[in-house]
């Protein structure tokens, strides 16, 4: 059983070497950013759930609920892989709101289905910013289970953004990438 000052001995070395990690990217601590999106992606679905109103709506509340099982296994496939690269984890609402990128809203719950369909398409590719710069990290560091288990994670969101945008009456890409002004 560890004491105390133990405990705080490992704490302070995982704030220390978190800040080591984030300030020169690493994979785990890109995918530590994923984890945290994952999280607010939680939140996020749960309340879309939770507040969906309209004619449609309970096709989507079927596709939300399908979205948050799938949510939770890749949360905690991504965890189990990076404990088994030996990585320390986000585990409290501090470090997730610290690595989130993802934006909240409580005006969610007022909002069409369309326009929640359209906020999940937004959070899931700027979610892929993170795994791409994960994937490439991973691969930098030969860490082949971790870029592995990313690649996986990029496919399924990219297929995510597709059906939602299908759904929307849109192209996969749609209104998402830059325009060059040419």
């Amino acid at each position: 059983m560890l004491t105390t000052a133990a405990i705080e001995e490992r704490h302070q070395a995982e704030l220390k070497q978190a800040d080591v990690d984030h300030n020169t990217p690493t994979a785990g601590a890109m995918i530590g950013h994923i984890m945290a999106n994952l999280t607010i992606q939680r939140r996020k679905l749960r309340q879309m759930k939770w507040s969906a109103k309209g004619i449609d709506n309970g096709t989507f509340k079927t596709q939300v609920a399908t979205l948050l099982t799938e949510n939770d296994m890749l949360l905690d496939k991504t965890a189990e892989r990076l404990l088994d690269e030996g990585e320390v984890i986000p585990t409290t609402q501090a470090e997730y709101t610290e690595y989130g990128m993802l934006t909240e809203d409580a005006r969610i719950k007022y909002w069409d289905v369309p326009a929640m369909m359209a906020e999940l398409v937004n959070d899931f590719d700027t979610a892929n910013l993170f795994v791409s710069r994960a994937i490439k990290l991973a691969q930098k560091e030969e860490r082949f289970a971790l870029a592995t288990d990313m690649i996986d994670m990029l496919g399924y969101n990219q297929h995510q953004i597709r059906v939602l945008q299908n759904q929307l009456g849109k192209d996969a890409r749609e209104g998402l990438d830059e325009e060059d002004d040419d």
